[in-house]
């Protein structure tokens, strides 16, 4: 996989199970304005760093709350809910994620960071019934859109009454049309909150 995410044919990040060598590395990364160290490994989304899409998210989305029930859905090794994590130390944060490697090293770095708010599950562990104030996510967008459009009409709907939903999608590989989408499949009010670097932040809202 490169920095931007991208996997060769060999192996994809939404594998449950990884197939390549488990070799975890350090990496200095900056998050919430701050310098900390995380715990990556081959075979999840963007080992090589923080992943350009979820830069633009995380330098263009407002703060959280300080406190509420939050997702960051598919969570590779953790820079979103970690985030969050450090910006909202009173909330109950969840990285959702098909990737058992990925769910694992989440849930490492947010030991290592004293984040004992902040948890990684596969979706299977959570109860359909569960609702969140926020979501935050850089969706797998690869995995094709049948599969992508399942994983938000399940999620999205979780919305709570006040809740909002932070999207980021790169435009040439189908933002708008992504948003149309949202709008009139699953009858969410959706608007692009930000544009930079060739992506777009869509805001989801409750119906």
């Amino acid at each position: 996989m490169t920095d931007s995410g991208r996997t060769d044919s060999r192996e994809h990040y939404f594998t449950a199970r990884p197939a390549t060598a488990d070799e975890r590395r350090p990496l200095d990364v900056t998050l919430a304005g701050r310098r900390v160290r995380v715990e990556v490994a081959p075979g999840i989304f963007s080992p090589g760093g923080l992943d350009k899409g979820t830069a633009v998210l995380l330098e263009e989305v407002p703060d959280p709350p300080p406190s509420g029930r939050f997702v960051d859905l598919g969570c590779g090794w953790g820079p979103i809910a970690l985030t969050l994590g450090l910006l909202s130390e009173h909330a109950e944060i969840v990285g959702v994620d098909v990737n058992e490697r990925s769910v694992e090293l989440t849930n490492r770095n947010a030991s290592a960071l004293g984040l004992d708010h902040v948890r990684a599950v596969t979706p299977d562990a959570v109860a359909d019934e569960t609702a969140y104030d926020l979501i935050w996510s850089n969706p797998p967008i690869r995995i094709g859109k049948t599969a992508l459009h399942e994983l938000l009409r399940t999620w999205l709907p979780r919305l709570t009454p006040e809740g909002v939903a932070y999207l980021v999608v790169q435009k040439n590989l189908g933002s708008d049309s992504l948003q149309r989408w949202v709008e009139s499949d699953l009858r969410m009010p959706c608007t692009r909150h930000a544009s930079s670097k060739g992506f777009r932040v869509l805001e989801v809202r409750h119906p």
